[in-house]
This record gives C-alpha cells, structure tokens and sequence, in this order.
C-alpha cells in the first residue's frame, strides 16, 4: 500500500522500532502541516491509506470526498471528533482505531502544575540572562512560587487520566477535590477524596484546578466566563485535555481581570499556535505546544498499534475497524 504518515512535526516516526512493521509498504512521512483543502487533497491523493498522529490534522467530508484512492485511515489513539466517520463510511474507506495510556498526559499535567506553582520555567530563562532569582523585570510579576502541601487540588472528571493526578495531588500532601458526574464523584468518594459539594464550590475552593474531560457536543464550552471569575486571584488553571472545553476567549478575559492568577496550558483552539496569540504575551501562563502523549513510550504505543492495524488491515484480519459499515460502499475494484 501507499502510505502518508502526516504531521510528524520532530520527524521521529521513523526512529521508532515499530516502523519496521511497514517495511514491505511504500511509505510517505510528513514533516510539515498543511490545511488548505485543495493543498491536502494535492498531497493525499496518491495514498491507499493515511496514518494521523492524534488530531493534528482533520478529515472532513469535502476533503475525503476528493479522495478516490483512500481505502484506510489508521489513527493513532482514539478518533475523537476530527475525522467525519459518516463520510467515510459512506465513501467505503475504514477507519481503524488505535489505543492509549493515560501515563503521559497525567505526568505532563503534573510537571505544569509542579513548574507553574515554583515559576521553574522564568526563573531558569532569567538565570541564563544574568538574573538571579528573578522571575520577571516587571515588578507585578515577581513574584514568589509556592508549594503544592496543604493546598486544594481540584479535578474536573475522575477518569484513567484524573485518577493519576489524583494519585499525585494526594503524594504531594494535597487537598484532592473532584467535580465531574455522579459517578466521576462516586468513585473518587470511594478511593478516599472527597467530591465538591457544588459547581460553584469547585471553583471556589481550587488552589490548583486542572480538567481531565473528553470533548464533546455536551463538554464544548462547559467551562464559562462565570466559573473563572469564581476563582482564587492565586489559582492556578490547567488544561492538558482539550481547549475547547473552554468557552471561547474565556480564559483570556479572566486573566486580564486577575482570576484565576495564573494558567499553565498544553491545548489551544489553533494548533499550531499562532506567534501573535494573546496567551504567548501574558507572563502569568506557562504553554507548552501539545506534548501531552509526544513521548518516546506513548509514540510507541500508539504508532504499534496504528501499524498493525494497517498491516492487519491488508492481509484482511483488521479487527479494530471502527466503522465496519464502511464495507457496503466499497467499490468494485
């Protein structure tokens, strides 16, 4: 098969041990990101099949409709939004879906609220310019870190992700709070924290608050202008998940007005982020460009598992198709 693996920004896909599952395929890797339609269909179209790292790049009904060759989407992880599983099936192209682990995101959400809290990032950056323990010129924003022992760490959804920061919140000596549904409450009760008697009271209370939620039509925008004036001027907010469980330009606005204090963030509704965004200017938020799962142990999981898929799927035995109806619409070849 004809393969295009896009978006490989560190072109480290193919380092990987895995990627000599493909070698009996004639394989494209794609450093560079593209998002023109007409750009994507150029470059997509000789190709049977298409590897996506996460969703960095999206496939939308107009663009697979312009793909006559495409026979296989193979994702790595899970499909969450970004490739339009009606078209494709319509148009009799499979999609195969990958696994995850949740080790990675929760350790990067942690090494923020860690960095973010002790001001590791300025500091370091001011040291190596001659400033000792300095973490801004300007005096509003020198400001001293603090320690996490004693402090509330609030979790919004106690998934595979939230239960691993949990874990952390609690080894560090924190106040661990959940908000999430029922049953996210419920469970977090069980293992021994304790769930946020309201809405209104999670954002109150957090001294750190982190989210763990999935995107979807109920989760887009859950988190308003309204919940961020709630919090402390000292808070901290952290997203590692998606930000478009943010209410748009949300966020923005509550820092500028002081509260929450500070925001440590791994997610943006543009990716990649645009040199000119407001957050890249504001010295209160630590931003990392999207390295949740962009680790050596997550790549080759993900990528396994992606390749297999693709390997499995032509000798005819690809059992992780996550639209099997695709089958109706395949064409005679």
């Amino acid at each position: 098969m004809k393969i295009a693996i896009l978006d490989d920004h560190q072109d480290a896909v193919r380092e990987l041990e895995c990627f000599g599952l493909l070698d009996d395929h004639d394989v494209k890797v794609f450093n560079n990101s593209i998002r023109g339609a007409g750009q994507l269909v150029a470059r997509l179209t000789p190709f049977d099949a298409i590897v996506l790292i996460r969703e960095r790049t999206e496939l939308s009904r107009a663009l697979l409709s312009r793909l006559p060759n495409l026979k296989l989407i193979s994702q790595t992880g899970k499909v969450s939004g970004h490739i339009d599983v009606a078209a494709a099936t319509g148009l009799g192209i499979a999609i195969a879906e990958g696994v995850g682990s949740p080790v990675a995101p929760a350790e990067l959400a942690w090494a923020l609220i860690m960095a973010a809290q002790r001001k590791i990032v300025p500091y370091a950056a001011n040291l190596k310019g001659g400033l000792w323990q300095t973490v801004s010129t300007s005096q509003p924003f020198n400001t001293l870190g603090t320690v996490l022992r004693g402090r509330t760490l609030g979790i919004w959804s106690y998934g595979k992700i939230g239960k691993l920061v949990a874990g952390y919140g609690r080894a560090f000596g924190m106040d661990v709070m959940v908000w999430g549904g029922d049953a996210s409450r419920a469970a977090a009760v069980a293992d021994g924290y304790r769930a946020a008697p309201s809405r209104e009271a999670f954002f109150e209370e957090a001294d750190v608050l982190t989210l763990h939620l999935r995107l979807a039509d109920a989760t887009r925008g859950i988190v308003t202008a309204e919940d961020l004036a709630r919090m402390k001027p000292d808070a901290l907010f952290v997203n590692t998940s998606r930000a478009e469980l943010v209410e748009d330009g949300a966020l923005e606005s509550a820092l500028r007005a002081g509260k929450p204090g500070a925001a440590a963030l791994d997610v943006f509704t543009s990716e990649p982020l645009p040199e000119d965004s407001p957050l890249l200017r504001m010295p209160q938020v630590l931003a990392t460009p999207h390295l949740g799962y962009v680790e050596r142990d997550s790549y080759e999981l993900y990528f396994r598992h992606a390749f297999q898929n693709l390997v499995d799927f032509t000798n005819g035995n690809c059992k992780t198709i996550l639209n099997p109806d695709y089958v109706q619409h395949v064409k005679a070849l």
